[in-house]
């Protein structure tokens, strides 16, 4: 890829160097004048302010120059509405009064002492005002069918010109096989019709270049209708007959008859040839179009007009020939014949040369030019006719050339050649200029020129010199001249060096040497690095509506930075700047492209190039959009059999990514019509399978195509395939037995599906008798799925089938299935109930099941009903309020957690089965032991000195047993890392609500831990903090506030905003009006003191206490251990995860409980002290 991309640039660079070969003559040489500028056809538009003829030429020196017209010398001082231009040729004339006189052809000279050159001729032309003359236009009558023709004679103007016909509400005369207008404007008619009658038909010549339409006069056309007498006979009839009478043969009307049956066209080469033929006659004739003994040129022939055109664009020589058109009816025939000859204006084959030449050269002057006619050749020198009898020494004549030997100074001059036929003129000029000067150098000294390495580098040194010089390079370093295939010295000078290295830096010198002396130049040679460029990701794979993101990242020399840019293409397409047609999908920032959401139109090759002002470079990256599959095509289905087909289909595109599986879906089922479900899959490589099918359903197939992207659309669907019906396949499943009353059974099962029931009339035969009693087999058809029957006991077992059946016969023989008749309530209760109390919110419960026969059905478990007597503390009792755990399984025993501590308590216990619950036990009576307390209610600072803090609580909620006293921990805290030692108050009067703390630290923050205790311990702790003040202090955080300074100014700013308010409220009082002022607020809100949360079912462990910060004695270590020393883990079963030491279930209980009645003694709050 660099190759190709340095290659290119060599390419550009050396054909830019080519054309700088032919070096100008620089303009400080005396040379001949050159034409450089001239106009062309100028027409007079009577709309423009001026007409400009232009003339512009160099030389040196200056030339002067002057006009001829229609060849004679034409001076612009002749009418003082010419203005003429400063040091050029150029001339106005304005567009005042009658120009007419100026219409011609103008040719312009300009001269110096060394020659003269001429423009080519520059034809001037002053058009009049197109006008159709006043005449008065007789009416026109022809009888029905004849033909005739309304002439319109345009006349003359600027070409083109537009010919309408249309009447006087300007709507255009229909044409067609019948009607037509020729390329001259007039109207033909081949048979005339009775509703051709009008009297407007106007003629419109439309000049678009001069912006003028004219209008002739309105012609009158009557149609004279023929009518037989026939008092029999309808309008219709005697037209028809009327019309028998005129009908003719074919007639040529144009070309007209005057002109014979052939005619001669000229056609100038590139034109576009015109045909036209119409005939008169009755019928219409209809006019064919043949070219005598060849083929018409196709591709490039139409027939317009409905066939009176033939036309041939871009006429050539084999167009040339002998074209015939037929016009042909019923009647009989005529033809034209049209000799078509291509004739060609003046055109170059071979033409003077411009050259400078040194003394004693020699040269030909070749001027050769074709055309149809042949186009006469005639030499100028100077702008004059040469003079053969006696030209010049050295001058030689020969036809189409002129030789010039051993030339001197004075054949120095414009050599003009003209080639001229009937349709055109052409001029070549050839500037000789014999010079013998010494070397000028064109090129600046000391310049700097910069390349890339591998790549050429072009040194300039360009010259003129005549006689020729001779031109080296060399590097100040080497006395040789630069040669060898790393170095190549063009004709114009131009070294270049190929394929360069960093050892090409450094200063060159370019030596010229000609006969009349010597010149040198020096250039400068920088090598830069070249640019290299990576793409990211490279050859992505993205999935259709991804993101796709390329980065173009450049390596570039410093020195050409600033000149690089980047730009995006897409398969050799440019990508602009966010200027693609979706601008907000496709965003360009720099050397980062993004496509969102991408399509299948997005996939291509991506190409990032880098230009800078001495290389360019490109790299390139394949993205592949991947997509779901299309989808599969050409459903075919074969080999169909009652319980199979074979399905076969085209894979649709892939997306780049291969097809993994294809899954087969039908559609069929009669309970669900229009929904398609899946078969079976195949591999992915597989494009047909056999398929198993089941009996009476009509299948329709469709495919779909699965890749690592997703699954395609669905195919269309394939034909129907019906299959015939048959007997079940297979029984019922899932037979069960439900029953809501005794003695009775319910008996379910789950139907057949539509695709499982084979054929019509499906229906299930149940068959039943009692297990252990010989009887027969009862049975009874059944149309959906359950079926009643009556049993003679409770919950006996009974042996149960279901068999399908439909009408072509019976399903297989189906399973004995056992069931049970209805349950009944157990009527037995639990004995010998007891409870073991474990700790003071725990108890155990036992008792004896009951028997079996007892049950009535599917034991599901026992029913633990407990309600709170009264509580142990005040003897206050409670209204019966039952909570209720259900405990699974054929057990013995089980756990009621969440008790009341030092409560007393009833329980029951009962079976339940499927029924529903049977007696409950009788009642009996435990009590719960003391537990811990909850925390207090609340805990605040009431007042606070420079060393002491006195501290307020209030009572737990629920004591739980009697009270002991109180804990009271404090530490220092100062709102950092560091906390101080946990000291500790132990207060043993229980109904002591307030406590002084002295010898405190003054100016201190300290924060205190209250704990409530019974004789099983203390509770949770409730935290506050608190500050003591500094020395001279007096209102502290907890105190008045009064003294404080920031208070004290605030105060006075109330006191002046009220003095104010009042002041205002004074001068305003006739008005009335209120006005507020804020009050004092106290800063200091008592604390809400929050009550515990409620424990919830399964927090039964003394967890460890975890204090804050630093502290590292536990608050709990002179506590007694509560009893609840066990985790709930210990009791959980089942789906709850809870165990006892045993294994046994504790379950899950329900009913109401009072709030707060189930508590941790130890769980994990952010309220523990601190210790260091």
């Amino acid at each position: 890829m660099q190759l190709t991309r340095r290659g290119y640039i060599r390419c550009l660079l050396f054909f830019m160097l080519k054309l700088t070969t032919a070096i100008e003559i620089p303009i400080s040489v005396k040379q001949v004048p050159t034409i450089t500028k001239q106009s062309t056809v100028q027409v007079a538009f009577p709309f423009d302010e001026y007409f400009q003829f232009v003339c512009e030429a160099k030389g040196n020196p200056e030339p002067t120059f002057h006009w001829t017209k229609n060849e004679e010398h034409f001076s612009l001082l002749s009418d003082p509405r010419i203005v003429s231009s400063n040091n050029t040729g150029t001339f106005k004339i304005l567009n005042e009064g009658h120009i007419t006189h100026f219409q011609g052809k103008y040719r312009c000279f300009a001269s110096n002492e060394l020659g003269t050159a001429m423009s080519e001729e520059i034809e001037f032309i002053v058009p009049s005002i197109p006008k159709f003359p006043k005449e008065k236009i007789e009416p026109l009558e022809v009888e029905e069918g004849n033909s005739i023709v309304l002439h319109c004679n345009p006349p003359k103007g600027i070409p083109p010109l537009h010919i309408y016909w249309m009447n006087i509400d300007l709507q255009h005369i229909p044409q067609d096989e019948r009607v037509y207008m020729s390329q001259k404007g007039d109207l033909y008619f081949a048979n005339v019709e009775e509703n051709d009658s009008r009297s407007d038909y106007c003629c419109f010549a439309a000049f678009p270049r001069l912006r003028t339409i004219v209008q002739k006069m309105p012609m009158k056309l009557t149609v004279n209708s023929l009518k037989h007498a026939n008092d029999s006979s309808s309008h219709r009839q005697n037209i028809t007959k009327a019309n028998s009478i005129k009908q003719r043969e074919p007639r040529m009307l144009l070309p007209p008859e005057t002109s014979g049956s052939h005619s001669s066209v000229t056609i100038i080469k590139g034109g576009t040839l015109l045909l036209e033929c119409f005939a008169e006659g009755l019928p219409t004739p209809q006019i064919t179009w043949m070219k005598v003994g060849e083929d018409l040129p196709k591709g490039r022939e139409e027939r317009e007009n409905f066939g009176k055109t033939l036309k041939i664009e871009q006429v050539t020589h084999i167009d040339k020939g002998h074209y015939r058109c037929m016009a042909k009816n019923y009647k009989g025939t005529a033809t034209h014949e049209f000799r078509v000859t291509v004739e060609e204006p003046p055109r170059w084959t071979k033409k003077p040369e411009s050259a400078v030449y040194s003394i004693g050269s020699s040269v030909i002057l070749l001027c050769e030019a074709e055309g149809e006619p042949t186009p006469e050749i005639e030499w100028k020198i100077n702008g004059l006719p040469v003079d053969q009898e006696h030209p010049l020494p050295g001058i030689v004549f020969f036809p189409g050339e002129i030789s010039l030997d051993n030339m001197q100074l004075n054949h120095t001059g414009v050599y003009q050649c003209e080639a001229t036929n009937v349709h055109g003129k052409i001029l070549a000029t050839a500037n000789i200029n014999v010079l013998d000067i010494s070397p000028l150098m064109q090129t600046p000294d000391n310049e700097e020129y910069a390349a890339v390495v591998g790549y050429s580098a072009f040194l300039f040194c360009e010259v003129f010199a005549s006689p020729p010089a001779v031109i080296t390079w060399q590097k100040p370093s080497k006395v040789e001249r630069l040669e060898g295939p790393h170095y190549t010295t063009h004709e114009n000078g131009t070294l270049e060096i190929k394929e360069t290295i960093k050892e090409d830096a450094g200063p060159y010198t370019c030596w010229v040497k000609s006969p009349r002396g010597e010149v040198a130049v020096t250039a400068y040679l920088s090598i830069r690095d070249a640019t290299n460029l990576t793409i990211s990701p490279l050859n992505p794979h993205i999935i259709k509506s991804h993101l796709l993101v390329l980065h173009c990242e450049t390596e570039c020399d410093s020195h050409l930075k600033h000149s690089l840019k980047l730009s995006w293409s897409k398969d050799g397409e440019a990508l602009e700047v966010n200027g693609t047609e979706d601008t907000s999908r496709i965003i360009i920032e720099g050397d980062k492209l993004t496509i969102s959401n991408v399509t299948l139109e997005d996939e291509g090759l991506y190409s990032c190039l880098a230009i800078t002002a001495l290389d360019r470079t490109m790299a390139t990256t394949q993205v592949t959009i991947l997509d779901v599959p299309d989808p599969p095509e050409n459903l075919y289905l074969s080999e169909r059999e009652n319980r199979s087909v074979r399905l076969t289909w085209e894979a649709g595109d892939s997306h780049n990514s291969a097809i993994t599986e294809f899954i087969i879906e039908f559609e069929g089922n009669k309970d669900e019509p229009g929904k398609w479900a899946e078969l079976t899959k195949i591999q992915g490589n597989e494009t047909t399978v056999l398929l198993s099918l089941a009996p009476y359903v009509k299948y329709q197939f469709r495919v779909i195509g699965v890749n690592a992207v997703g699954r395609s659309l669905p195919s269309d669907p394939s034909d129907y395939h019906e299959t015939p019906p048959a007997a079940p396949d297979k029984n019922p499943e899932n037979i069960r037995v439900e029953a809501s009353q005794p003695k009775e059974m319910f008996i379910k099962w789950e139907p057949l599906k539509s695709m499982e029931r084979n054929g019509p009339g499906l229906e299930y035969r149940v068959t039943w008798r009692q297990q252990g009693v010989p009887s027969e087999w009862s049975d009874e058809l059944a149309t959906d799925n359950t079926l009643r029957v009556m049993t003679s006991s409770v919950f006996t077992p009974y042996d149960v089938k279901v068999q399908a059946i439909n009408q072509l016969g019976s399903g297989p023989e189906p399973q004995t299935i056992t069931v049970y008749s209805g349950e009944d309530y157990p009527d037995a209760a639990p004995s010998l109930v007891s409870a073991s109390v474990i700790n003071s919110t725990l108890i155990n419960v036992t008792w004896d099941r009951i028997p079996k026969e007892r049950v009535h059905g599917h034991l599901r478990g026992y029913q633990i009903n407990w309600w709170k007597t009264k509580s142990r503390l005040d003897e206050r009792k409670f209204p019966k309020e039952i909570k209720t755990l259900r405990l699974p399984g054929d057990r013995s025993y089980g756990m009621v957690p969440s008790l009341d501590p030092f409560s007393e308590f009833k329980l029951t216990v009962l079976a339940y089965n499927s029924k529903g619950a049977g007696p409950e036990s009788t009642p009996i009576s435990f009590q719960t032991p003391e537990g811990v307390p909850e925390q207090p209610t609340f805990l605040k600072v009431i007042h606070a000195d420079k060393d002491t803090i006195v501290l307020s609580w209030g009572l737990p909620k629920k004591a739980h047993g009697n009270l002991t006293g109180y804990s009271l921990q404090y530490q220092i805290i100062n709102d950092t890392d560091e906390v101080g030692e946990l000291k500790e108050i132990n207060v043993t009067n229980p109904s002591k609500l307030s406590w002084r703390i002295p010898d405190l630290n003054s100016t201190t923050k300290y924060k205190f831990y209250l704990r409530a205790c019974t004789s099983k311990g203390c509770g949770k702790p409730i935290t506050e903090e608190g500050c003591t003040i500094g020395e001279g202090t007096y209102a502290g955080l907890y105190d008045n506030i009064s003294t404080q300074g920031w208070f004290i100014g605030l105060m006075c700013a109330i006191a002046l905003l009220t003095l104010i308010l009042l002041t205002i409220c004074f001068v305003r009082r006739n008005k009335g009006g209120k006005y507020s002022v804020k009050e004092k607020e106290d800063l200091h809100p008592d604390p809400e003191v929050q009550s515990g949360k409620d424990e919830t079912f399964g927090e039964y462990s003394d967890s460890d206490e975890k204090p804050l910060k630093g502290s590292l004695q536990s608050l709990n270590r002179n506590l007694q251990a509560t009893e609840s020393a066990d985790s709930l883990v210990d009791y959980g079963e089942g789906d709850h995860g809870l165990f006892n030491e045993d294994g046994s279930f504790i379950g899950a209980y329900t009913g109401s409980k009072e709030k707060g009645s189930v508590e941790s003694t130890g769980s994990s709050m952010a309220t523990f002290p601190l210790r260091t």
